[in-house]
């Protein structure tokens, strides 16, 4: 469970010139800045294992997630006695089985997808993490000299379907709209628990590891998800050539020991959209290009299980020069003009280029700036100051108490809504018991000081200071 109050979050900078501010604010009051935000989740990870060995079925199940509370009263909320249980959705996140073959593990199904940081593919396994990625996958994992070898195809997109003759399954109907997925990956790896007993024992560990996706599209049929004002039959008119290609590289290092961590990602991406047109019959000469390069670094000095540990985190992720940050570009909107937070990259045959390399959002670095207000990390590069203090330790839990300092840089400046780099400067501290029975319970705050690339440079109004209060219970079992 968590609870927030937010305040500020729009800046007081007014609206863009799109008409926009950068976060929502009071209905009933626009000139108020101060939201409240209280939802919770329950996860629930199962797993069957065959008595003899060999075979498992593992399922994740979420409950009210992100569910806010409060939400769905049952009849005139002013006299609602209870909540809907009708509103209550219950989620299959994951469904996958794994046999063990004396060559490896076979595994099949819908299965969580991470890789290193989790800065470009993230599983969102963390308590406090709102999305996660996902595939329906096919993959075979062995150990060779001391390395896992994955292999894995995702289906990452199929369809449009219609119903079989009994009604009890669906068919694709054109496979060459199939998006595909294919992963090769190398790693040497050892879990956090045996990086730590080999701390202990005085002993460095070291661990890396390299992913090659390549995935693909022939054709697609925009009218399956472009927004409609009335539905579009879909027949063989809306099928569209795509030429779509995109293959990514990401390597990821880490060197732990005993009082000191040092751990990096970073991946690179290339793209290529052959048709970019949305509409039948409408075609453009030049295709879409993407080109995006990411990295994050990590490291803490002092031992995970002393009194203290501090260091200096970074980031680096591409952008493209033109307005807006192009963190969550919103299909069919107009494209955004000088001045905008936020929009898309590419607007053909102006502008055939999308280069700006998004963080996955559940790789957090701060608690507003990227998280809240522009949503992700993206077209910029930071720097991040950290420590953390655990003064009191007994036999049930620890207290720990942590700050962390994040300034943050467009990479180009005239991506930003005032056309200057700086973005702004977040001070982020926390304090958190943990107890060994599997309770936490975390106090944060977020302060947010934005600097002059946030200000609104047409209506003069500089971008204020920006609060966040969260309190987090989490109760594992």
């Amino acid at each position: 469970m968590r609870g927030e109050i937010m305040s500020d979050f729009d800046l007081s900078r007014g609206p863009t010139p799109s008409g926009d501010t950068f976060y929502p604010v009071p209905l009933s009051d626009p000139t108020g800045h101060v939201l409240t935000r209280a939802d919770m989740r329950i996860r629930t990870d199962i797993g069957f294992f065959l008595p003899s060995g060999g075979l498992s079925l593992k399922i994740r199940l979420d409950a009210f997630d992100g569910m806010a509370l409060g939400s769905a009263p049952v009849g005139i909320p002013s006299a609602s006695t209870s909540q809907d249980p009708a509103a209550t959705v219950i989620k299959v996140k994951r469904a996958y089985a794994e046999a063990l073959t004396p060559f490896g593990l076979l595994m099949v199904g819908r299965m969580g997808n991470q890789f290193g940081l989790g800065m470009l593919a993230n599983s969102g396994d963390c308590v406090d993490c709102d999305s996660g990625d996902g595939a329906d996958r096919v993959a075979f994992v062995s150990p060779i000299l001391g390395h896992l070898v994955a292999v894995a195809y995702d289906l990452t997109s199929s369809g449009p379907f219609v119903p079989d003759k009994p009604g009890t399954r669906v068919i694709d109907i054109d496979p060459s709209v199939f998006v595909n997925t294919i992963t090769v990956a190398v790693e040497r790896y050892h879990t956090d628990w045996s990086v730590h007993r080999r701390a202990k024992a005085r002993k460095a560990t070291f661990d890396y590891g390299a992913a090659v996706s390549h995935r693909w599209q022939k054709n697609d049929i925009p009218a399956t998800y472009l927004p409609t004002a009335t539905p579009i039959a879909i027949n063989a008119a809306q099928v569209v050539s795509r030429g779509f290609t995109a293959t990514s590289v990401d390597l990821w290092l880490r060197l732990a020991g005993p009082g000191y961590r040092i751990e990096g990602e970073g991946a690179y991406i290339h793209g290529q959209v052959d048709q970019p047109s949305l509409i039948p019959g409408v075609q453009y000469k030049n295709p879409v290009t993407s080109d995006q390069l990411g990295f994050a670094i990590e490291n803490d000095l002092g031992d995970a299980a002393g009194v203290y540990a501090f260091g200096v985190d970074g980031g680096f992720a591409s952008g493209d020069p033109g307005p807006g940050l192009g963190a969550f570009p919103k299909v069919g909107a107009p494209p955004p003009v000088a001045g905008d937070l936020d929009g898309a990259k590419a607007n053909p045959p102006i502008d055939n280029t999308v280069n700006n390399f998004r963080f996955n959002p559940d790789y957090r670095i701060d608690q507003i700036l990227f998280r809240e207000i522009i949503g992700t990390v993206t077209s910029a590069f930071y720097f991040r100051p950290h420590v953390r203090v655990t003064p009191i330790r007994f036999a049930k839990g620890e207290l720990e108490l942590a700050l962390a300092g994040v300034a943050s840089f467009a990479v180009y400046p005239s991506q930003t809504p005032s056309g200057d780099r700086g973005l702004g400067v977040e001070l982020d501290p926390s304090i958190t018991y943990r107890s060994d029975v599997g309770f936490e319970a975390a106090l944060e705050q977020g302060t947010l000081i934005p600097l002059s690339g946030l200000d609104n440079v047409a209506l003069h109004l500089p971008a204020k200071p920006a609060q966040m209060w969260r309190l987090r219970l989490n109760y594992r079992f």
